[in-house]
């Protein structure tokens, strides 16, 4: 396999866990799981965000690495808008307080728009991928 193959077999592995990811915090949401759902949604961004990353040759060990390169390859270059950096910000902050912060609770109507910006996100990374 050469390493263009390779680095494709990547991107479609982080892009079927960017989806996958997205489908449980549906279904955490389903079953007011809104902890896990807000960390399911943070995580399909990460798992989308790794692939474009990959993609261009990048590779991060840590979730700030990846969220630095976010911002500098793909907010300041206008290939995503600003509003959608501000959302995996926002995402990432989420999941933190709700993994690690104890008796952090959410609304539904901000899992439902934590979601909602998670799937934007997402279907711009498949947009820049193909």
């Amino acid at each position: 396999m050469t390493d263009d193959e390779k680095i494709k077999k990547a991107v479609e592995y982080w892009m079927a866990k960017a989806n996958e990811a997205l489908d449980s915090a549906n279904a955490e949401f389903a079953a007011s799981r809104l902890s896990f759902a807000i960390n399911r949604a943070y995580y399909a961004c990460y798992y989308a965000a790794t692939a474009i990353m990959l993609r261009r040759g990048k590779e991060f060990t840590k979730h700030s690495g990846v969220r630095a390169a976010v911002h500098q390859h793909l907010i300041k270059t206008g290939e995503l808008s600003e509003d959608l950096g501000r959302a995996y910000d926002n995402l990432f902050e989420e999941r933190q307080e709700g993994d690690y912060i104890g008796f952090t609770s959410f609304e539904s109507e901000q899992v439902v728009d934590a979601i909602a910006k998670a799937v934007r996100f997402v279907d711009q990374i498949e947009i820049l991928l193909a």
